[in-house]
Order: C-alpha cells, then sequence, then structure tokens
C-alpha cells in the first residue's frame, strides 16, 4: 500500500487549515513562515486572518511526517504528501530562513471551467472553443503552456472531457491532479502513478502494451518528453502541459530538455510533425482581487515538407488568423468537419453541462 492510499485527511491532522480546505472556492492554502495567505477563486489573492504558532506547526508537520512514515528535520528538510486532493510541500525553518514554508494546493476531482462560463468570462472567443472541441474530437495532439498556477491542467480536464468514453485514456502523474476516471465515469481509463522506482520514461514505455489510445502525461519536464512523441508517432494521441510563456518557444523548450545535443537536433522536425495544437494561458487579476483565467496564445505545429511552420491564431487574447495547416484540415476532413470551426456537438455539451 502506497502512501497515497494510506493518507486520508481529517480535521485534526489540519487543524486551523481544516476549513480552507473545506471550501470549495480556495484553491491553494499558503504560509511563508509569518503568514497564511489564501487563493480563493472569487477574492483573488488574500492575507488569512489567523495567526500560526509555532506548537500548531510543530504537530502539523508531525502529523503529516506520520501520514507517509516521513521524517522532517535539519537532515531532512523537505516533507511531500498527497492526498486524492491535496498536494502537500513544507520546507524546513532550517533552510526556509523566513520560518517553516508550507505548500497546499488542491486538486479535487471537478472540472471548474464550464463552456458558458468560458464564453461569458472572456476565456477566448467562441468559435475557438469549437475549434479545440473539434480538434479533441479529431484525436490531435494537445500541449498546453503556461505559467505555475495559471490553470493548465484545468483547461486540459476541460478538453479531456469531450474524448469518446469508448477510447481507452492512460494518464501518468506524480501527483494525481487529473482525476480522469472520476471526472469521466464510465470512461475506459488506466491511472499511473510514478515514484523513485518506477519513473516518467518507464511508465511512458510500459503503456504501449496497455492498448492506450490517448497518452496523457500531467506534465512535460525532462528527458521524458522523448519517450511522450515517440508514442505519439505511433498514433497514439494525448496531451500535456508544461511551463512556458510564448508558444513560439515550445520547439526550443523541448530541445532543452535533452541529455543529448544530437537528440535536441534530431527532436525539433519530430516536434513540428506529432504536436499538433498548443494552447497558453494565463491569469489576471480583476477588480476587486478576483482572479480570472484567459487564453493568450493558440497555434497549430505542422512540418510540411522540409519545413517546420508554426500558425498562430490566438494573440495577446485575439483570433487573429482562420489559416491552418494542410495536414490540420485534412484531419478534419476524415473526421466529415465541413467548418473547423463549427463544432456540431456544441450545443449539445452546453446542454449537458460541460
Amino acid at each position: 500500500m502506497n502512501d497515497l492510499e494510506c493518507f486520508q485527511p481529517t480535521r485534526e491532522q489540519f487543524g486551523i487549515f481544516w476549513k480552507y480546505i473545506m471550501n470549495p472556492n480556495i484553491t491553494d492554502i499558503d504560509y511563508n513562515g509569518r503568514e497564511l495567505w489564501l487563493a480563493d477563486l472569487k477574492k483573488g489573492h488574500y492575507k488569512a486572518k489567523e495567526v500560526i504558532s509555532e506548537a500548531f506547526l510543530e504537530q502539523f508537520t508531525h502529523n503529516i511526517g506520520n501520514c507517509v512514515n516521513r521524517q522532517f528535520n535539519k537532515a531532512n528538510r523537505v516533507l511531500e504528501a498527497d492526498t486524492r486532493e491535496l498536494r502537500i510541500s513544507i520546507l524546513h525553518h532550517s533552510v526556509a530562513v523566513s520560518g517553516t514554508s508550507i505548500c497546499i494546493r488542491k486538486s479535487p476531482p471537478i472540472i471548474r471551467s464550464r463552456i458558458r462560463d468560458m464564453i461569458a468570462s472572456g476565456f477566448c472567443e467562441e468559435k475557438v472553443l469549437h475549434l479545440l472541441i473539434n480538434c479533441v474530437l479529431a484525436g490531435m495532439n494537445f500541449v498546453v503552456g503556461g505559467e505555475p498556477g495559471h490553470g493548465k491542467t484545468e483547461f486540459t480536464k476541460f478538453l479531456m472531457q469531450f474524448i469518446p468514453p469508448s477510447q481507452r485514456v492512460i494518464t501518468i502523474e506524480d501527483s494525481l491532479e487529473i482525476h480522469y476516471s472520476a471526472i469521466n465515469p464510465g470512461s475506459d481509463c488506466v491511472e499511473i502513478r510514478v515514484d523513485e522506482d518506477f519513473d516518467y520514461t518507464a511508465a511512458i514505455k510500459a503503456c504501449l502494451r496497455q492498448n492506450p489510445k490517448w497518452l496523457i502525461l500531467s506534465e512535460a519536464r525532462s528527458v521524458e518528453v522523448t519517450s511522450l512523441l515517440e508514442q505519439w508517432s505511433t498514433g497514439v494521441k494525448g496531451f500535456t502541459t508544461i511551463h512556458l510563456d510564448d508558444l513560439r518557444k515550445l520547439p526550443d523548450r523541448i530541445q532543452n530538455m535533452m541529455d543529448n545535443v544530437n537528440d535536441a537536433d534530431r527532436m525539433e522536425n519530430r516536434i513540428y510533425r506529432y504536436v499538433n495544437v498548443g494552447v497558453l494561458v494565463r491569469k489576471r487579476e480583476e477588480e476587486g482581487g478576483r482572479i480570472s483565467r484567459y487564453m493568450d496564445q493558440m497555434c497549430f505545429y505542422s512540418r510540411e515538407g522540409q519545413e517546420n511552420k508554426i500558425y498562430l491564431l490566438v494573440k495577446d487574447g485575439e483570433l487573429i488568423s482562420n489559416e491552418l495547416p494542410p495536414d490540420i484540415v485534412r484531419k478534419m476532413e476524415e473526421e466529415h468537419m465541413e467548418d473547423p470551426f463549427l463544432c456540431d456537438k456544441f450545443q449539445c455539451y452546453i446542454e449537458e453541462g460541460r
């Protein structure tokens, strides 16, 4: 039995933090050694009134350490733990000079983004959502980029709900945030959690014998992206997220993950051939402190003959082009989508609450 299965959070373990954990609007609970800060979907980022005592910190870190059978002291200065819906990271005061630092990130098995709300909030233009949903239905490969906390995983979860339930999906994560089976009940899904003895690369390679139609990697961070592209090259479709501030930098970003320079040089053409869709999401603070997310960029990557091209359709949140690569148009036509910017099932999805 692994740590995740053993650790079921309780009020007694979390104390002062518990009421914030139970508040569905709060996404992050952070203590910087002096003050408690909260990220709230409605109120934005603000400082809480509670004073965190040394006695509470000692008890809390002791509780979490016991839950995952790990020590937390000067010799073991990082404590990390997960539950089904929480990611917990704690830094010891011997390295966090401002005091013990705690980050609790919530990842409940829900989809916060809905089509109606995304249109109403200005996340993106309606026709862009039509296009992206059609891209999922046509079985294209997605990379969702953005900075930490900007909503990469949430938007990926939104898009993945349009994968037909009969198509087998394999998710690979170190901390379970996607919750594919819970969000998409009745779907054919295998959820894999990697650890020190079964890393991302090993998990991706093992998936080939599990008959996946879709392979979803929670985040591309290092050389495992090579294995991911290898799988996508076989016809397996998929999603991943990546830390990125501009979609035009994606090929360089992936190449820089490679250990071997020669591998990086060969990788460029494969990126343009097997990564189809790029989306960049950002967050902004509205009046009153409320945080909203929006699509800053959207593009297609295409390998055409001996040339690599990027078709940038959305820039600075605005639709600037309707031009699609020939291979994307062909994929749409094969799925009988006459107009890529018009999803026939769009209204039905809205009525279903997606």
